[in-house]
């Protein structure tokens, strides 16, 4: 099937409750589309010969535990945080532009204290450029406020259910709720799906790439993979380059080896996703032990 993370979810989760076993496929290679054109037959027989030959061979998240639950709530969290990001630009905005004593009364105030003094103006009946620039001060302030209010209440509920679901990854040094959510909801309700830590570190984009060229051998930052797990890792690795004794020397030794600083953190984000893999592995055993 394609599209088994957004419009594919709901026959995916069918077909898997039925005994039904699902593949996951890519769509089908624009050259070869080209070449013999497209429809719902030809695409279902490239998706066919896609598994046949081994080419297709992951297994869509079953999106039916926590991690789902966490995963929902991320979406519902980051858009707020981006709503609430473009309220506090609006009023910035708004006061550019002004009228003086209006300027003059708001200008400086740091966001804690803009807030709710905007909120709290009263414009009365709109009949000047003042009156209705206090208005929309305050209508846009008292959203950034409802907003605030949202994230509060969403952040302490994923903070419970990613200390529910992996108490062990949220006590990874440099990894706290956010980090370690954005890792569950890349690996899934299932991460027995993942076959190995390669396939992990491949998932969250921290694999080495191969830019090796004649003499010169090395590696690349892999460019692709899930974005949010992979910005997880590289927070996780800020902490431990700030905090963590053990990677610092890493670090040290590394430089004197003439590795570069972004090399090294290439290095370090596929060593905190072994430790990551390793972690889910024992989520697993330990829901496949109380199942039994």
């Amino acid at each position: 099937m394609e599209g088994t993370g957004s419009y594919g979810a709901a026959l995916a989760r069918f077909l898997a409750a039925h005994g039904q076993v699902v593949l996951e496929v890519n769509r089908p290679d624009r050259q070869a589309r080209r070449g013999h054109g497209k429809s719902d037959p030809l695409d279902a027989e490239a998706a066919a010969r896609a598994v046949q030959a081994g080419q297709a061979t992951v297994t869509p998240k079953t999106g039916a535990g926590q991690v789902e639950m966490i995963r929902s709530l991320r979406v519902a969290r980051q858009t707020a945080i981006r709503a609430r990001t473009q309220a506090i630009n609006a009023i910035k905005a708004l006061l550019v532009t002004a009228p003086v004593e209006l300027r003059e009364q708001l200008r400086g105030l740091p966001a804690t204290m803009l807030v709710p003094a905007a909120a709290a103006l009263e414009p009365g009946a709109v009949t000047s450029p003042i009156a209705a620039t206090m208005l929309a001060l305050r209508t846009v302030a008292q959203r950034y406020q409802t907003l605030d209010a949202e994230i509060t209440i969403l952040t302490a509920e994923l903070d419970r259910l990613v200390a529910a679901a992996a108490p062990k990854l949220v006590a990874l040094f440099g990894a706290g709720q956010d980090s370690a959510g954005a890792l569950l909801v890349a690996a899934g309700d299932n991460p027995d799906r993942l076959h190995s830590e390669a396939a992990f570190s491949m998932l969250c984009g921290s694999s080495p790439i191969q830019a090796s060229s004649g003499k010169t051998v090395r590696h690349r930052l892999n460019r692709g993979g899930n974005r949010q797990a992979n910005a997880a890792l590289y927070r996780v690795v800020l902490v431990r380059l700030r905090y963590h004794q053990p990677t610092k020397d890493y670090v040290v030794r590394r430089l004197a080896e003439g590795k570069s600083k972004q090399e090294i953190i290439r290095c370090l984000k596929r060593y905190v996703a072994r430790e990551v893999f390793a972690v889910l592995q024992e989520m697993r055993q330990t829901n496949s032990t109380n199942a039994t």
